[in-house]
């Protein structure tokens, strides 16, 4: 382990928590997404896996340009397919927004995403968006160990800089990581050990170890960065963007780091609902999505993701891939492998005690 370098140093300003319930002209955040969905009326719903914050934008700035009324609901990846999957006959979306590729290639796979391949694609590299044009990346997020450096220094350990820094004893309970049957994140670091270590059983070994480690398993993916921030745990694993905006929201002892052994990374993706009762507006979307204007909201919000787009400007609290050392992340492989990975997890990992 090592103290977090400067190279990720992140920023100090402290400003107060935005409400999690974000509602507004345009943006209004619904628990149930009946509203304008299915009604084929103009209005579009969208199921949206970012943060609250970026979803509301989203939704409010494509209002603002098109006069199509727009609300979403946030869901985690897990919550975005099996949502999907139950209303699948009459779905209550028309747009996913935001979240984990091998989420979005889940759903191909259960048949719920329309195939459209946006004239605004064109610009955005083939490795993120799918072949088929299924879905295409709208950002990129590296995955990293946030952690509380307070806490750490309680403990006698420095920030964490390599996968088995996770495994050290004096981190018992002090490890914060989302479950990956909910999680994109978390599904992200189960695979991302599968990839690095060659083989199902290799990676789910590894988790097994971490396990002891462990507080708890969140549903969120980004919970975990806030269950550090707060100082219940040393390190959580989360995008590393996630702990750059809880750090410059007021958790102040919050550093990221990255591991050596290479890490896994997100391409958030937009795609069209299969059976969306408001397809064209739902098009419209996904071609405004993919736009530089569309990717450039996320910084002005607190995400700091990068963009996919090439023509969007990029924000010095990005991180910058170049500089770090990235698993071979194949996402149709992942998404093939999700169902029988995430039961295993739960048979053999989160559902037995702790030495």
């Amino acid at each position: 382990m090592k103290r977090a370098s400067s190279k990720f140093a992140l920023p100090t300003l402290a400003v107060g928590l935005l409400a999690t319930a974000m509602v507004g002209s345009g943006c209004a955040v619904q628990d149930e997404a009946s509203t304008g969905a299915g009604s084929g009326n103009g209005k579009l719903t969208v199921a949206c896996g970012a943060m609250e914050e970026v979803c509301a934008a989203w939704t409010k700035a494509f209002t603002a340009k098109t006069g199509v009324e727009t609300s979403f609901v946030r869901l985690s990846s897990g919550e975005s397919v099996a949502r999907l999957a139950a209303a699948k006959a009459s779905p209550e979306f028309d747009v996913w927004h935001g979240g984990p590729a091998d989420g979005f290639g889940a759903a191909v796979e259960q048949g719920l995403i329309e195939q459209y391949a946006s004239p605004n694609a064109a610009p955005i590299p083939a490795k993120y968006k799918d072949a088929n044009g299924y879905w295409t990346g709208v950002y990129v997020g590296a995955l990293g160990f946030c952690s509380n450096q307070k806490v750490l220094d309680e403990l006698g350990v420095e920030a964490p800089d390599s996968w088995d820094d996770l495994l050290d004893a004096k981190l018992k309970k002090q490890v914060s990581t989302a479950h990956p049957s909910t999680s994109g994140t978390a599904f992200t670091t189960l695979w991302t050990q599968v990839t690095r270590l060659g083989s199902a059983d290799a990676g789910l070994e590894y988790m097994k170890k971490m396990h002891n480690n462990v507080l708890q398993y969140t549903k969120s993916g980004t919970a975990p960065g806030q269950v550090a921030g707060r100082g219940e745990v040393a390190v959580g694993l989360v995008f590393s963007h996630d702990c750059v905006l809880y750090k410059e929201r007021g958790m102040k002892d919050l550093v990221v780091s990255f591991p050596k052994e290479g890490t896994g990374y997100e391409v958030g993706g937009v795609a069209v609902i299969k059976g969306a009762k408001n397809l064209s507006a739902a098009k419209q979307y996904v071609d405004w999505s993919l736009s530089a204007q569309a990717q450039e909201i996320g910084p002005t919000v607190g995400s700091y993701q990068v963009h996919t787009n090439p023509e969007a400007k990029t924000d010095e609290r990005m991180v910058k891939l170049e500089d770090l050392k990235l698993v071979d992340y194949d996402f149709a492989k992942a998404a093939a492998s999700k169902k029988e990975l995430t039961t295993r997890f739960d048979a053999e990992i989160a559902g037995q005690p702790k030495s």
